[in-house]
């Protein structure tokens, strides 16, 4: 299955250049390992797409919905962070 979507471009370009290798998003649709995550970049100034796109294939899904690997209270204080290696 192919997903398009919006990303702005500083992110755009740190995934053009390969140091950006992860994408967090709101998981309010499905997306599964081997689809392709066809990303347009968003001029934030103009409001409106540029053209450039990239096609990536999803490797990886991770969800946290239901997850409790940490106190709420925690979670609340510090928040989450994701971290990208290679």
């Amino acid at each position: 299955m192919r997903h398009e979507k919006k990303v702005l471009s500083d992110y755009y370009k740190r995934i053009a250049d390969g140091s950006k290798t992860f994408e967090l998003r709101l998981a309010n649709w499905e997306c599964n390992e081997g689809d392709i995550l066809v990303l347009c970049e968003w001029d934030e100034e103009r409001n409106q797409y540029t053209g450039r796109f990239l096609e990536k294939e999803v490797t990886f899904v991770g969800k946290t919905q239901n997850m409790q690997f940490w106190p709420a209270e925690e979670v609340e204080k510090y928040g989450y962070q994701i971290i990208s290696f290679k």
